[in-house]
């Protein structure tokens, strides 16, 4: 739903803060030029997202203060001119003679009553971005304040003005004094930019940190500011956003259907969120169930009586949230479903490391020179598609790593922790397995830096596991200090398994290199054994190895598996592996971690998987 209100919002936004020109116009005129406008101004907002929102941020702040600043004082002089006694309107007691006057006639329009709403909860939207503080303070400060002195100013007026040529013009900028119509029609088409942004960045942030999760097929993320990581750009995802977004504004043509969809998605949020809340404080704050369940009854309460009256609408474009929140369910749930049976398939199939040494004689395995990286989803034992890969070429590098990238629930995980560095079969063999750890909100490096810091954890590993020695890489030298982190470590995705077959384990304490010291031009990782230190002769020689091993390259050995459902399925299971979850693989976007490899140095596996 909130993606689907990242479609709506800018729509509903852009086409009512135009929809001011129809006072100056011709009701002929108006059904022509209004459109037009709206699409022109909204493929402009969604053509320049890829530009990030830190060139222009800067006016953000001050154009949303002028908005409410301007509704504010024209809330204030309606209220003066028109009836001074509407401020009784803030009693409840009004609210429960108008429903007890209205009945079922009041009980249908709070599903209008609450357009009052939308919008103000783009704030809570970034909550990613900014502190809980300075939005409770933004919100209760200003942007409440403001509200509630528009809409008081706006219900001073109707209640002089009752009667109206055309009801169409009953709205925000009959209200405003015609000698100001055209300055706050500029700022309100601005303020109307500035919250689709928001909304546009918080969809973003929520299908960026899905398909962190493996609960959305894979998009290209672009971090547009080297400061802020909040700041990012998915191009798959804005295009489609703008298709939508025309697609709405065109159909339905006015403000009253995209309201109606726009008002149920936004209380179809807010009750998932109440009912997700109660969760919350039962199992995460640990306190009693009657305070969980009294914060659920008395929100919730509330909530689904907007909730139906919202709802009662659904032929009068309600329909489009539903749909589109049902379109998005489905593709997570493909990609979810079909993401977990691969890694099922993984799991079953993987072989031991004592596979590999008996067949190894058999297969006359050779050695060659260089580091030999294997990307795998496991965090224990030998990946399938490497057995496929040797049974069919017996040849691979002096120097063997697997490696594991895992995406953690928590933004971010610190440098000195990012590395899990374990030992496969006997040290002679030389096999290593990392595991990198990424927060849902960390950047990945590129090649030449990730390769750099996994060498070095690798070598600290060696370094730290046999010896209590300092080694030096580029320099900067390295302490142990950081093999305690396994028992305090984050929590991965998968559990499942430990190092199989290792002599030793542990991590690599690993920190950031002085950008005074390095050269501006990025290099390959060296490393000087220092002369004068006593190390063990094992030691120096497996690091020895490993350095000539990084000289002579590294090679990285990816797999592409093909996903079908075995004879004898179910007809759903079928369709939702042959033709959905296949149909998302290949129109998705590769690991990110295949995004920055060198297509010179990479051999892909390919491989059926029956599931």
């Amino acid at each position: 739903m909130v993606i689907g209100d990242g479609v709506l919002t800018p729509a509903v936004s852009v086409f009512s803060a135009v929809s001011g020109l129809e006072l100056s116009m011709d009701k002929d005129q108006h059904k022509y030029i209004l459109l037009p406008i709206t699409c022109v101004i909204l493929v402009c907002l969604f053509a320049l997202q890829h530009y990030g929102t830190h060139r222009v941020g800067f006016l953000f702040a001050p154009i949303v203060c002028l908005w409410l600043l301007c509704i504010s004082i024209i809330g204030v002089y309606n209220i003066i001119h028109w009836n001074p006694h509407v401020y009784q309107a803030l009693s409840p007691y009004y609210m429960y003679k108008f429903l007890r006057k209205t009945q079922t006639g009041g009980w249908m329009s709070l599903g209008g009553i609450l357009l009052c709403v939308t919008g103000s909860e783009a704030m809570y939207a970034d909550l990613g971005h900014f502190t809980q503080n300075s939005i409770k303070m933004a919100f209760t400060l200003l942007v409440y304040p403001a509200l509630v002195l528009a809409y008081m100013g706006q219900a001073a007026y109707i209640s002089r003005h009752h009667n109206f040529e055309d009801g169409s013009h009953i709205g925000f900028y009959v209200s405003v004094p015609e000698k100001i119509r055209w300055p706050v029609l500029g700022i309100a088409i601005l303020a109307s930019v500035v919250g689709s942004q928001a909304i546009i960045t918080g969809t973003f942030s929520i299908i960026k940190q899905c398909s962190s999760l493996n609960c959305f097929p894979r998009v290209k993320i672009v971090h547009t500011s080297s400061t802020v990581h909040g700041q990012i750009y998915i191009p798959e995802i804005n295009w489609i956003l703008m298709i939508l977004c025309l697609s709405v504004t065109i159909g339905f043509r006015d403000t009253k259907h995209l309201t109606n969809a726009q008002g149920l998605a936004v209380i179809t949020v807010m009750l998932v969120t109440t009912c997700l809340m109660s969760l919350v404080i039962l199992l995460c704050w640990n306190k009693s169930i009657v305070y969980a369940l009294s914060f659920l009854l008395f929100f919730g309460a509330i909530e689904v009586i907007y909730f139906a009256a919202s709802l009662v609408k659904f032929h009068e474009g309600a329909w489009v949230p539903v749909t589109l929140s049902f379109i998005f369910m489905m593709v997570m749930c493909v990609w979810h479903y079909g993401t977990k049976k691969k890694y099922e398939f993984d799991v079953q199939n993987k072989v031991s490391i004592s596979w590999l040494l008996n067949i190894g004689p058999s297969l006359g395995i050779v050695r060659v020179r260089g580091i030999g990286l294997i990307h795998t989803e496991l965090m224990s034992g030998i990946p399938a598609i490497f057995s496929h890969f040797v049974t069919n070429l017996p040849a691979f590098h002096q120097v063997l790593v697997f490696l594991c990238i895992k995406s953690v629930s928590v933004p971010h995980v610190q440098p000195e922790e990012r590395f899990l560095v374990g030992r496969i079969g006997p040290k002679k063999y030389r096999i290593y397995r990392v595991i990198v750890r990424y927060g849902y909100r960390d950047v990945q490096k590129d090649d030449v830096e990730f390769e750099k810091d996994l060498v070095s954890s690798i070598a600290e590993f060696i370094r730290c596991a046999d010896s209590n020695q300092n080694g030096f890489m580029d320099g900067a030298s390295h302490s142990c200090e950081g093999l305690s982190f396994i028992s305090k470590g984050l929590p991965l995705e998968e559990e499942e398994g430990e190092f199989d077959g290792s002599d030793s384990t542990g991590s690599s304490a690993h920190k950031e290199i002085n950008p005074n010291t390095t050269a501006p031009k990025p290099k390959r990782v060296r490393f000087a054994l220092p002369k004068d230190t006593k190390i063990d002769r094992e030691v120096r020689d497996e690091l020895q190895e490993l350095m000539e091993a990084r000289e002579a390259g590294m090679s990285f050995i990816t797999g592409r598996s093909h996903m079908k459902a075995k004879s004898g399925s179910g007809l759903i299971k079928q369709i939702v592996i042959n033709f959905g979850y296949e149909f998302l693989r290949r129109n998705s976007r590769g690991p990110a971690f295949a995004v920055n490899l060198p297509h010179v140095s990479t051999v892909e596996v390919g491989m059926i998987c029956l599931v």
